[in-house]
Formats: C-alpha cells, structure tokens, sequence
C-alpha cells in the first residue's frame, strides 16, 4: 500500500499544495510551527475521516476561508485510487472514492491502511481511559468494518437510551419502553467487547517480545483488558444498574467505560512507570500495531512519524528505523541529523518552510 501523492487546498496554514511521494522513506524537515504535522494530518484525515489530533473540520479548514480540499492517490493491490475530502465549516464532509460519493464515511476504512505515531501517543498510556478506547475503536475501525458496524450502532443506542433515562425522570410512564434500548446496548455492546478482547490478546503475542528486545531482556510487557462488564453479564447488570442510572439519567456501565492497563512486571506503567518505560510502551505498542495490520491486511500499512526520533535515544531509534523494512514511511524532524549521523537510509527529502514545500531530491 502507498500513498502515491497527497493534494490539499485551503487546509491549515497551505493555500494549495501537491506532494508525490517515493515508495520508501520520506522526510519532511524543518523548524517548527513550519506545518510538518499538518501534512501528516491531511494523509491521516484522508484514511480515516478524522484528525490524529481530534480537531473538528472547522478547526482543520483555512483561516478566513469556508471550506478545504484533501486528495490522495493510493496505490493498493497493483490498482490506484483516489480518495477525495472535501471539509466544509458548518455542514459534514462530503468523501468521495474514484470519484464516486459515498454515503457513510465508515466506507472509506481500509482504503488506506495508516498507522500514525507521535510523541502524544504516550497520552495512550499516560491518560485517562478515554484515550486508549480511541485507540482501540480508531485501530479495530480499520481493520473491522463488523466491529465498526456494531460500534456505531452502540454508541447510537447509547445516546437513546441515556435520552430515554432523562424523559422518564420528566415522564415515568415511559420506564416500560426501556427494555428496547437495553436490548440494543447488549446486541451490540457485546460485539464490541468480544472484538476488543480479541484484537488486545492478539497485540500482546506481538508486543511482548518488541518490547523484551528493546529493554534488552530486562522488562516484560502484558496488556490487560479491563472490561467495564462482561458480556455474560451484560443484559443482567443493566437491571441492576437501572434506578442508579434513572439517578443519575445515564448509563452507568458497558463498553464505553472499558479500559485497557499496561503492566511492566505486573506494575501498571500509568501509576508507576518511569517516564522512559512509558515512552519505551508506546513505541513498543506502534510496532505490534504496525505488524498486526501487516497481518490483517496481508499487505504494507503506509507508516506516519510525527517528530519521534527526537523523542527516542540512539537504541530505541535504531530500532524502530530498522524495523520499517519495506514499508512506505513519512517522517517529520527538525533536522536531518538523525539520519545523516546515524547512517540510515532516506528515499526522498522535503523541506518545509514559511508555509511551502520543496523537495531536495
């Protein structure tokens, strides 16, 4: 899989720019606030309909203009393809495939198969469950149109039912029509609770032994999912649960509550690792991702490095470079120092400046 050129109008700080890419690694160099991150943001946007950084379209689009433009070229399967975004401030955006509109943006995942690292991917670790179930759906999204199916059906039957909860404290004859909401969280509720356990156990036969290379032997790493409810249990808890969530008019337990815990010698690295051991888990978790979308999709994800090496010592730097094999990668870096000092390879090379890009190569 590669993307073979990215065009974007009216987004962030370009007024219009084209980039062609090389199958290998690009950079992107320069200082920063330069613009760097928002061309990997346009490529992430272009996979996934959705910011890396969580940004809403508005936010995304050019300032004092009323819409943006996002065009990719994939090349997947020995077949191009063209993805068209078109972002607009006050209305959703419109996503075209081959020229042809699609009528529910999850029909762009797995087009292009993307896995993004940056040096806020160690919030994944160092925040709240909120930000590891985003992790999990965005990753499982792309991988699991079945998952994303049951996905957005629970978390529409969520948004009904926690209405519901506030009508009944207005109208109580309406607590008998509750039953059917509670019947839709745990039809799909449980989808997604099995999925996530799943796709968990499958990174942890990946990662541990990512992770056991790069400490040298010295850690191991589990990932643990942490289940708000079971799904056994699930239909049965919602009854238990019901005059609390009358309470509190809303609901109390089911998969968007879960969690997911990263333990180094059985210690949660959130509560007590070292900020070295936590940086060392998010890198280690990237490249089992990286390897399980290889596996999935029987084919290369297209890899995005926002800034990491600066992050990373020498070890761990040598590691994920020569990890990258024949995977098409972009990087952004202040400088080319890395690569030229370090002697690793580069296909192609952009310098990013004063709100334009040229390629040096």
């Amino acid at each position: 899989m590669i993307v073979r050129s990215l065009e974007i109008k009216d987004y962030r700080n370009y007024e219009q720019l084209i980039l062609l890419f090389d199958d290998g690694i690009n950079i992107l160099y320069g200082e920063n606030a330069q613009g760097k991150t928002n061309i990997l943001e346009a490529i992430y946007l272009g996979g996934t309909t959705k910011s890396h950084r969580g940004s809403k379209d508005k936010e995304i689009i050019r300032f004092n203009k009323e819409e943006a433009h996002v065009r990719i070229i994939v090349e997947k399967n020995k077949e191009t393809h063209r993805i068209d975004m078109h972002l607009k401030k006050n209305k959703a955006k419109g996503v075209a495939i081959d020229t042809i509109p699609i009528k529910r943006q999850g029909e762009l995942f797995g087009m292009l198969n993307l896995v993004f690292f940056s040096p806020e991917d160690l919030n994944i670790i160092k925040n709240g469950p909120g930000e590891r179930r985003r992790f999990l759906d965005m990753e499982l999204c792309q991988l699991d149109k079945v998952y994303m199916y049951h996905l957005s059906n629970y978390n529409k039957s969520l948004a009904q039912r926690n209405n519901l909860l506030k009508q009944i404290s207005v109208n109580r004859e309406l607590l008998d029509t509750l039953y059917i909401w509670d019947a839709k969280l745990t039809e799909h509720g449980n989808i997604v609770i099995e999925t996530r356990k799943s796709y968990i156990e499958k990174i942890n036969s990946l990662i541990y032994p990512i992770h056991k290379k790069l400490t040298g032997g010295k850690e191991e790493i589990l990932l643990r999912y942490e289940p708000n409810v079971n799904k056994e249990d699930f239909e049965e808890t919602l009854k238990k649960t019901r005059e609390r969530d009358l309470c509190l008019k809303m609901s109390s337990v089911g998969p968007h509550r879960d969690d997911m815990l990263f333990l180094i010698d059985n210690k949660d690295v959130r509560k007590y690792g070292s900020q070295g051991q936590q940086r060392t888990s998010a890198l280690s978790l990237k490249l089992a991702e990286l390897e399980l979308v290889k596996e999935t999709i029987n084919d290369n994800p297209v890899l995005l490095l926002d800034d990491v090496l600066s992050e990373l010592d020498r070890n761990r730097q040598n590691y994920l470079l020569n990890s990258i094999g024949d995977i098409q990668t972009i990087i952004t870096c202040t400088g080319l120092e890395e690569f030229i000092n370090n002697r690793f390879r580069y296909d192609k090379i952009f310098h990013v400046a004063n709100n334009t890009v040229n390629s040096e190569n």
